[in-house]
This record gives structure tokens, sequence and C-alpha cells, in this order.
């Protein structure tokens, strides 16, 4: 019901209760100006109040609702950083994992450098051939292999050896190390293996 009404209906039940039934004959309690005015006066504070209860009632309603959905908002906020967080902690373990040594359980060095061309280059079987093939033909996968010439040395007969410092500290006994220096230095000179593998096949070296 709406304020206006509300407010007619008091005044009319102020003014009935101050003057008073004439049914049957019975004379009105009171006309008296001030008494009437008095109730009229009552019954508009009383209309307000009213009024003033339903506003503050429908604010609350209002305010709960605002608060609730702030509440769910902040909820997958915090859900969606968490997620961010997970997936970088999770890359960052990734990237660790591919210089430990041994790679994953392998202590081969072929398996290493399959594990390794996989993990860090997305390279398969058909690249992992090629890069055996240069293997083999340089240092037949030995870790101390030494060109009693040039002085190259390591799995990828490095020249000179000490470039594969970049890889690691230990590059002189680490597969591992080797392994990631040499991976490195054919995609960046060839690309992929099997590019480093056409190039050796028609000079002898890469």
């Amino acid at each position: 019901m709406s304020y206006p009404i509300r407010l007619a209906l008091a005044v009319v039940a102020a003014v009935a209760s101050v003057a008073g039934g004439t049914a049957d004959g019975v004379e009105p309690v009171s006309t008296d100006t001030q008494a009437l005015t008095s109730g009229v006066s009552q019954a508009v504070i009383d209309a307000e109040a009213v009024e003033r209860r339903e506003v503050d009632l429908g604010e609350l309603a209002r305010a709960t609702l605002l608060s609730a959905q702030a509440d769910q908002i902040s909820q997958a906020a915090s859900e969606l950083q968490a997620a961010a967080q997970k997936k970088t902690q999770t890359t960052a373990t990734s990237m660790t994992s591919v210089s430990s040594t041994p790679v994953g359980s392998a202590t081969d060095p072929r398996e290493i450098a399959r594990q390794m061309m996989l993990s860090m280059y997305g390279w398969g079987d058909s690249e992992f051939g090629c890069f055996d093939n240069i293997i083999m033909h340089e240092s037949k996968w030995s870790i101390t292999a030494t060109n009693p010439t040039s002085g190259a040395y390591g799995i990828p007969q490095a020249l000179p050896g000490s470039k594969m410092a970049t890889a690691g500290a230990d590059w002189k006994t680490n597969p591992a190390t080797q392994i990631k220096w040499a991976l490195g230095y054919v995609k960046a000179r060839y690309s992929t293996p099997c590019g480093a593998w056409s190039f050796k096949s028609a000079h002898g070296w890469y």
C-alpha cells in the first residue's frame, strides 16, 4: 500500500477515534479541535514511521544482496589466482627438472638425450635418430672422448670443451650437461638435429 493511501486511512482513523461514533443517537465523545488535530498529527507520525521502516528494510535487503554478490566475486578471484599460481609453480618445476641429472630415472646418455629432446624442444624419434647419427660419428656417446688433434671434448665434441660450461659447471663429467649444451647448439645453428645431420653429411662436421 502506498504512503499517501496509508496516510489518508490513518487520518480517517484518527478522526473517527477522536470524534466517536454517532450511531443510534449516541453523541460524539469529543469534537474539540485541539484533540482532533492531535490525533491527526499522531496518525501522520505513525504512517511516516511505517514508511521509514519499509525503506530501511528495502535498503537492508539490497545491501545483503550486494554483500553476497561481492563475496562470490571475491571467491572467484581467489580461485583464479590460486590456479594461476599453481600453473606457474608447475612450469617452474618442469623447467628445473630439465637440467637435473639424471633425467627422470635415465642413466644412459642416449635415453637422457631422448628425454631432453622431447621435453625441451618437442623433438621425437625421427629427430633423435639424426642426433644419434651425429653423436655416433663424433664420440660414440663417450662423455670423456677427446680429439687428440683439435682437443674437442665430450659427447658433442665441443671445441673447446669449456664452451659447455654455459650449460653447467660439471660439463666435464655430466652427460646431461653436455647433451643440454649440444641440443642448444644444434637448435641455434641448424634448427633441428636432422638439419645438423644433413649439414654434417655434406661437410663432415657440424
